[in-house]
């Protein structure tokens, strides 16, 4: 039975167990009624910088606060990365939650070393910096804090409208051409943005998360992401228009990949919610990656390949000229990054 208020039906087998515990078909089991509750972790890693070498991705490092994330989407391919901390991509992805808690701290210091060559920082490439603890905790905040005060540029993606929170810091590296945000969207039907995301912002919300940003100076844009052939693909004009209309100045758009155990949580969901569309569902993405469910190959990982993926390509750009929405998020700069000296604020 699925548990309430998440994606995932269960834990997969972590692929790097050796041994794995088999109980009998008949064996009692004890059915807990409470429902499956959330872990906070911590993370005592001594860096929070990865350097980003993808030829298709248009940034130099990567910053993650968390690993895992509550929002439960069934189709996220950041899943399998929980299973390198022993844990499963299902239920243990979303309720295990792994906290960098002393992210700002190390964030300044990589900033501050004279070594360290500017370049653009994308907050988060994996899993949500916004995510619902985040309220609390305030560590996506606090990298904010470090890189509005060293001016270092920063592009951001999320579902949730905390965002708003730190518009403060946003603000500010937006005046020095330094910001920029994109809100993901996947279904303007918040019926099934609901069973997509159990726990991330509504679309209305999403939406009215881009106007505030963009009324407040900070570039904004919408993630159209991921698209998914026979589920929601249909809607992409729909969500670029409506991002549109709420201020977004750009776009962008990915088709979805299932690479490890997401094939297994994904397809558990649509057995769950769409028994009549899975076959089809799947069939259409295994068209899409020459007969897999995943690729990890530039140009084709999340564009695809194949006559429903060149349609898509081609629905978006014919959007996005129509609607006169720039394909790529604006060029941020680089020209006013300062090494401020950590704790002071005074410069080298």
């Amino acid at each position: 039975m699925a548990e309430r208020g998440r994606g995932a039906d269960g834990n997969p087998l972590n692929r790097f167990d050796r041994f794995h515990v088999e109980t009998d078909e008949d064996a009692w089991v004890d059915d807990d009624p409470r429902p499956l509750k959330t872990v906070f972790l911590g993370d005592d890693s001594q860096s929070i910088l990865t350097k980003n070498d993808a030829e298709d991705l248009a940034f130099e490092y990567g910053l993650n606060p968390y690993r895992g994330c509550e929002h439960g989407c069934a189709y996220c391919y950041a899943r399998t990365y929980h299973e390198y901390l022993g844990f499963s991509a299902g239920l243990d992805f979303e309720s295990k939650i792994v906290v960098k808690r002393d992210a700002p701290a190390l964030l300044e210091k990589a900033l501050a070393k004279k070594t360290y060559q500017p370049g653009l920082l994308a907050i988060s490439g994996a899993t949500d910096c916004y995510q619902p603890v985040e309220r609390k905790l305030g560590i996506t905040r606090g990298c904010l804090e470090v890189c509005a005060r060293f001016r270092q540029p920063v592009l951001m993606i999320t579902k949730n409208t905390l965002v708003t929170r730190d518009l403060d810091h946003l603000t500010e590296l937006a005046r020095h051409q330094a910001a920029a945000v994109f809100l993901s969207v996947t279904s303007l039907d918040p019926k099934l943005a609901r069973i997509m995301e159990p726990r991330a912002a509504s679309p209305r919300a999403r939406l009215e998360t881009i106007h505030a940003l963009a009324e407040a100076g900070v570039p904004a844009g919408v993630s159209a992401a991921p698209m998914i052939p026979g589920l929601n693909d249909s809607e992409l004009p729909a969500i670029l228009a409506a991002a549109k209309e709420h201020g977004a100045s750009f776009a962008m758009y990915s088709m979805v990949r299932l690479p490890g155990s997401v094939a297994q949580v994904f397809g558990a969901w649509l057995e769950r919610h769409f028994p009549d569309r899975k076959e089809k569902v799947l069939g259409r993405i295994r068209a899409a990656y020459e007969g897999e469910l995943n690729s990890t190959a530039p140009g084709l990982r999340n564009r695809g390949a194949g006559a429903a993926a060149g349609q898509l390509r081609a629905l978006f750009h014919a959007s996005c000229r129509r609607i006169e929405l720039a394909t790529r998020p604006p060029e941020l700069s680089l020209a006013a990054f300062r090494r401020v000296t950590p704790g002071q604020g005074e410069l080298f």
